[in-house]
């Protein structure tokens, strides 16, 4: 059994309830703030949900209200005549033959990749590398598509793609501590309302099983999922 830090447990003594409603939750997450540095929130929703069955996966993204508060390294694996224009756009890197060879010999320098239809094909000898990694660019996620700079500017904007693991959990970072607490609710209630629009259609009964908050360095947080519901929650 993992030892547990004497900072963690006295963070530990502050979480009072079993569960929290949204504003309450992020009010007291941002009290737990106690390393040196800024640390990201983060946001683990676990649903009802099996990745194993076709019917039942997930995977989308969206664009947050206000940013994860982290640079996202976009990759643009495109032909020689757009590589000007996806670098102009933030890429961190583009062209086909300098990314395969980065890719080839395991340099990922990058948290986003994404390409063009006619392109994905060539990714495929790839797909051993990057789809472990989850990079592999995907129709579903916006990562394959025609507007390669329109689809760069989001993500370094905030667009955030997000998927399940193996056990239906999906787990994000959606802002910093540094954020003011209207920022993250709006945040937290976008990637909310996005995974309840992208549920899966061979779902029967309760989706969301639970949503846990927590920082960098914090114990997590559990939500009261009745809150996301409420409507007398407003944000300014």
């Amino acid at each position: 059994m993992s030892k547990v830090s004497p900072r963690i447990a006295y963070l530990s003594t502050l979480i009072t309830e079993k569960v929290y409603p949204v504003f309450e939750a992020i009010t007291l997450l941002k009290s737990l703030q106690s390393s040196k540095f800024i640390e990201s929130v983060e946001a683990h929703v676990a649903l009802n949900i099996d990745p194993k069955q076709s019917g039942q996966q997930l995977r989308s993204s969206l664009v947050l209200p206000h940013g994860t508060g982290k640079n996202i390294r976009v990759a643009a694996f495109v032909d020689p005549s757009a590589v000007q224009a996806a670098l102009v756009a933030g890429a961190c890197i583009a062209g086909t033959e300098i990314l395969t060879q980065e890719i080839s010999r395991g340099s990922i320098n990058f948290d986003i990749l994404v390409t063009t239809p006619k392109l994905m094909p060539l990714l495929a000898k790839l797909g051993k590398i990057l789809g472990p990694k989850s990079l592999m660019p995907s129709p579903k996620s916006g990562t394959v598509t025609e507007n390669i700079v329109e689809v760069i500017k989001e993500f370094k904007k905030g667009r955030l793609e997000y998927r399940s693991d193996k056990t239906g959990v999906v787990h994000l970072i959606f802002g910093k501590t540094s954020f003011d607490s209207n920022s993250l609710i709006q945040n937290l209630f976008a990637i909310y309302d996005s995974i309840e629009k992208n549920k899966p259609n061979g779902i029967r009964g309760k989706y969301f099983k639970s949503i846990h908050l927590c920082s960098t360095m914090s114990p997590s947080i559990c939500l009261d999922l009745s809150s996301f519901k409420a409507q007398n929650l407003h944000l300014n």
